[in-house]
């Protein structure tokens, strides 16, 4: 599905159609595939470090769930790239394991290394005192979810009805689509140790 839907444009194998020779036309779509390509080449995928993989696959999940890819100017010429739900759902399996995640580890987490889990993977979306793709985290352990006021949440999250608490974050944390299907948040944290400890840094 990523070279089928997102490849002409974020990788070494576009397809260049007839129009997309002809000037000017042509520099406004060569200008949209290099800044495509560094934001994303799919090309290098196998070159990433695992981690670079990861923030990209959620990135990917990110977009297909908002609808902001493809973009408007790319589907008004290629009808056929609009995602569907069920595009949208096979994409969300993207770095994810099969089956269930490892356990939990017993014990209290390091809040330290906590901190530092938060700055590598959760600021692109979120910050502590403020909110930005994702709703403010300072006080989310304890608070109820989808109850921060102002921010926009999807129904679900806001008809969940659950409390952030180390069960409930451990498994959002291990695979939001578990908790609720209607939902915005397109990361996981897949080691059972960095969810403990991230679940230490939040609750203190």
């Amino acid at each position: 599905m990523l070279v089928q839907k997102c490849a002409d444009c974020h990788s070494s194998e576009t397809r260049w159609p007839v129009y997309a020779r002809i000037a000017p036309g042509s520099w406004l779509i060569e200008r949209d595939i290099v800044e495509a390509r560094k934001k994303m080449d799919l090309s290098r995928w196998e070159q990433m470090p695992a981690d670079q993989q990861e923030v990209l696959a959620a990135k990917i999940v990110q977009e297909a769930k908002s609808g902001d890819m493809p973009p408007l100017q790319y589907r008004l010429l290629h009808w056929d790239a609009k995602l569907s739900k069920g595009d949208v759902q096979t994409l969300s399996t993207l770095g994810k394991g099969a089956g269930v995640s490892e356990a939990a580890l017993a014990g209290e987490g390091d809040a330290v290394h906590g901190k530092a889990v938060f700055e590598k993977r959760c600021t692109g979306c979120h910050a502590l005192e403020a909110d930005r793709e994702g709703p403010r985290l300072a006080g989310v352990y304890g608070r109820k979810a989808g109850s921060v006021a102002g921010f926009t949440y999807s129904t679900g999250l806001k008809n969940l009805g659950v409390t952030w608490n180390d069960a409930t974050l451990e498994k959002w944390l291990s695979d939001p689509d578990i908790v609720v299907k209607d939902n915005n948040m397109s990361f996981s944290v897949p080691k059972a140790e960095e969810r403990r400890d991230l679940i230490a840094f939040l609750k203190h």
